[in-house]
């Protein structure tokens, strides 16, 4: 892959999907921000994982959820390397109940969580960018952000609201040199389905044609090319990674 900026912030990158994220751009070359909320010790593995294969990272910690810790974030960032050049907008939680079950605020909060804070890291993504009118974003959204799923209205309404604001952005700031990017992964092995009994995940597999779990190294190859310089004429596209479940 070939970048032209120097510095990613990856959100959510202490573990899952955000770690291999943040592991196969420093990879690549990149200097990579490891935002985390609460596994710091998580997000220090990862790091040292990173600086031991001879890559360069930072670990940052704050809530996406919380605009001014954002806000402060990206001043760190660019106070201490002079730009931000790639964004990965992976942070982000369930809260599954059925609809009719689901509080006011069970709904909010993965809202929240999910589409608010993506939203203030794209803004704030635009304004540092669109100084060197430069940058790439690429959104992590979900294969139930397409289709729904029952018992996650809440995410699905983020992971959707995240795709097509994604759109939005791409153009509004085309113009600049900025491009974003949305992926839907469909199931990944991750720590998450791995919890899962096997007569389950045995039906979600026939559901795929691929007939299996994706992983998360083919997430992160995907965001890869999305931000590298080999996709520079794709903005505003959406990414389905997930097996051909949903085409």
């Amino acid at each position: 892959m070939k970048f032209s900026g120097k510095n990613v912030l990856v959100t959510g990158a202490s573990r899952g999907i955000g770690a291999e994220i943040a592991k196969t751009l420093a990879g690549f070359g990149l200097k990579v921000w490891i935002n985390y909320r609460s596994s710091q010790d998580e997000a220090n593995q990862v790091a040292s994982t990173i600086r031991d294969n001879g890559g360069e990272c930072e670990v940052i910690g704050f809530d996406v959820s919380d605009e001014s810790a954002f806000v402060s974030a990206f001043k760190e960032i660019v106070s201490t390397d002079g730009e931000l050049s790639y964004l990965v907008n992976n942070a982000g939680i369930t809260n599954d109940k059925l609809a009719m079950r689901m509080k006011t605020d069970d709904f909010m909060s993965v809202i929240d969580a999910n589409l608010k804070s993506a939203f203030i890291g794209c803004r704030e993504a635009t304004k540092v960018m669109g100084k060197k009118r430069f940058g790439s974003v690429v959104n992590i959204a979900s294969i139930v952000g397409e289709t729904g799923n029952a018992g996650q209205t809440n995410y699905s309404a983020s992971k959707g609201g995240l795709i097509t604001m994604s759109k939005s952005f791409a153009q509004e700031v085309a113009s600049r040199g900025i491009r974003f990017n949305t992926i839907t992964p469909g199931f990944i092995a991750t720590e998450m389905t791995d919890k899962l009994k096997d007569e389950i995940k045995d039906s979600f597999t026939a559901k795929i044609p691929l007939a299996r779990f994706g992983n998360p190294t083919e997430v992160a190859n995907a965001v890869a090319f999305l931000l590298s310089d080999y996709s520079s004429y794709i903005t505003g596209e959406t990414l389905k990674v997930n097996g051909g479940m949903y085409m």
